[in-house]
């Protein structure tokens, strides 16, 4: 049988393990080959104190550093960056930047793709931009007749999904996060969580959570946006993310129905 092989395309680092590190370090652990795609290298991603700010050459820098160590924490087998500018992913040429992802579906061959959902999870501009480009990418990947840079194979990608926080886990940690709002252009944005019943897949990854601490701890850059949650202690936060792991099945060509799936390969095994 075919390896199996999960390519998750975000939009900055942290995303994997903030988002779903329990679960990437699970199918890791398995033998499953997990891959990344990153849009960014998050250089406007500064958070502590402004007279601190390296500058955005010298933050992407460091901020690559922190997720090449996150995704060998992770298990992951790869780690790809589109080359775009933090904050500006959304103004990217879409013929390009699709183009880009094309590329890495057909050299990496995955069955399973994970990547944001159309709100972003909380209104991000990059991520929502991500998404599409993504969901874009998954049908030019399969047209023998799209060519890209490399004039690859075409390739079908069998599942798609969504990382999504479901009420359940967005009520937990609400809490502990303070103002979880920001602008953009003339409004306002935030987390909205999914409502329980629009999940549908739950992967248990409680054994791997412990591992994907270890990854968020990598992003020490980006611990200030943790709130209270960044002093839990490892056991304690584990058991917070534990309660991650909730997806949205966009397609699937091998299974399908109501039912919670337990695994983002069923159908493939």
């Amino acid at each position: 049988m075919e390896s199996l092989k999960l390519l998750a395309v975000f939009a900055h680092p942290d995303d994997e393990s903030m988002g779903m590190g329990g679960t990437l370090a699970k199918y890791s652990a398995e033998g499953v080959d997990t891959h990344l795609v990153c849009a960014s290298r998050g250089e406007v991603g500064w958070f502590g104190p402004e007279e601190q700010n390296p500058g955005p050459e010298r933050l992407g820098q460091l901020r690559e550093k922190e997720l090449s160590n996150a995704v060998k924490e992770l298990g992951m087998k790869s780690l790809h960056f589109l080359d775009y500018i933090d904050g500006s992913v959304d103004k990217a040429v879409h013929t390009e930047a699709i183009g880009r992802i094309v590329t890495y579906i057909r050299r990496i061959k995955p069955q399973v793709v994970v990547t944001f959902p159309p709100d972003g999870n909380y209104g991000h501009p990059d991520h929502i931009a991500v998404g599409q480009f993504t969901s874009a990418a998954i049908v030019c990947a399969v047209d023998s007749s799209y060519q890209d840079a490399e004039n690859l194979p075409a390739h079908r990608v069998l599942k798609l999904y969504y990382m999504v926080d479901g009420e359940n886990f967005i009520n937990l940690i609400a809490p502990f996060m303070g103002d979880m709002t920001f602008p953009v252009d003339d409004q306002v944005r935030g987390e909205i969580a999914w409502k329980e019943w629009m999940v549908t897949t739950r992967i248990e990854m409680s054994a791997h959570c412990n591992a994907a601490w270890r990854a968020i701890q990598c992003h020490q850059s980006q611990l200030p946006t943790l709130g209270a949650l960044a002093e839990m202690d490892a056991d304690a936060a584990a058991s917070v993310l534990a309660m991650q792991g909730t997806f949205y099945r966009v397609f699937s060509l091998v299974n399908g129905g109501r039912e919670i799936e337990a695994d983002l390969f069923e159908g493939l095994r």
